[in-house]
């Protein structure tokens, strides 16, 4: 792993999804093989292949105090192209202190992640007008070990929803991309651990090699995107959850 400290010019840009995006760090250790951030690698520079680098913006909470109070108020999303609680979140801390920054401007934030790390800083959160969006794109152990094998396990995930959600903490699931998965099983695990769902296809095709060499082409047809689509909306409406599909 290549890490990298450097200094941002600017940490809280404009985003099409929210007002605001903050990604304190550069490329991201969980290197997930569908992940559209690795067109990041194009602007920085960056020669190695995604998951392996990770430059850590050190100053980004000296940067977004000083822009929080220029800026106009809007909510943030932390963070459109990286883990916010990626492994190196645990030495350096930058996430943490961003949040901090946030809390004491009072301006709405949405995090989204796939690490149970982000229960690190639930005293921060319940501070704060915050939703956590954990991102689950299937429960089958096999596909996750092909597509996301350094991302924490879909249980750990789960087990981490639950606890936000129990400190009336706002929580979110985004199974994006959507991958193979049991969908009775997952909605059965979610039930009861988050506000809302929201589902979205695979989009982009990073990892079109891998669903080739793992037999999976079907998983990437419109066919089976509708009867998935169908399963999700069924699965959902029983269990009484609020969902929404982006496809």
């Amino acid at each position: 792993m290549k890490i990298k400290e450097i200094k941002a010019k600017t940490i809280l840009s404009k985003s099409r999804v929210m007002d605001y995006t903050i990604n304190p760090y550069v490329g991201c250790q969980h290197g997930c093989a569908y992940c559209y951030a690795r067109f990041i690698k194009r602007f920085t520079k960056h020669r190695e292949p995604w998951g392996s680098f990770v430059d850590i913006k050190i100053n980004a909470p000296e940067l977004l105090k000083k822009e929080l109070k220029k800026k106009e108020k809007g909510k943030i999303w932390i963070a459109s192209l990286c883990d916010p609680y990626q492994p190196l979140e645990k030495i350096y801390k930058i996430t943490r202190k961003c949040l901090e920054e946030i809390s004491l401007a009072k301006w709405p934030v949405c995090i989204q992640t796939k690490s149970p790390f982000v229960l690190r800083d639930i005293d921060i959160l319940k501070k704060i007008e915050v939703e956590v969006c954990f991102t689950i794109t299937t429960n089958d152990k096999r596909i996750k070990e092909i597509f996301e094998a350094k991302a924490p396990a879909v249980e750990e995930r789960i087990g981490a929803l639950e606890k936000l959600h129990s400190k009336g903490i706002k929580t979110c699931v985004m199974i994006a991309p959507l991958l193979p998965l049991d969908v009775e099983k997952l909605v059965k695990a979610l039930k009861g651990k988050v506000d809302s769902v929201i589902i979205d296809k695979m989009n982009y095709h990073y990892a079109d090699w891998l669903f080739k060499k793992h037999n999976m082409e079907y998983a990437l047809q419109d066919s089976w995107f509708k009867e998935k689509k169908k399963e999700l909306a069924r699965a959902l409406k029983k269990a009484g959850m609020s969902f929404e599909f982006l496809f």
